[in-house]
């Protein structure tokens, strides 16, 4: 199944819980906790091009499946990293954050992040 497609958030797990232990100060985790951020994924063979519009922050990221690339992590700084393909997951670790993204159904991506036990989980469907 192609990743191709625009995303809104549904639903989220754990979000502050996740937010604190990665350092994000109160006052913008609580602005950001009811926000239903977008995603528009663009998939080209192993090309892929992911922007996350959240308010008014655009996170976008460019990479090649299995090749090193320099990615933004949610809190802005950007590090190297590569993304693997196992079917329909993508899996990518920054900075002790294991990420993984599964197109479940054609309609529907579970993203799941898990940083020192904690576990925040997003799910977002097709628009």
């Amino acid at each position: 199944m192609p990743f191709n497609g625009k995303y809104q958030l549904e639903s989220q797990e754990n979000f502050e819980e996740f937010m604190k232990a990665i350092g994000i100060p109160d006052e913008l985790i609580q602005k950001g906790k009811d926000i239903k951020s977008v995603s528009e994924i663009e998939e080209d063979g192993d090309n892929f091009k992911v922007t996350v519009t959240t308010g008014s922050k655009v996170l976008v990221n460019s990479f090649t499946v299995g090749q090193e690339a320099d990615l933004e992590t949610i809190t802005g700084e950007k590090v190297k990293a590569v993304v693997v393909r196992d079917a329909n997951k993508l899996m990518v670790s920054l900075k002790g954050i294991n990420s993984v993204t599964e197109l479940v159904d054609d309609d529907t991506i579970v993203n799941t992040m898990t940083l020192a036990g904690i576990v925040y989980k997003r799910i977002s469907k097709r628009v």
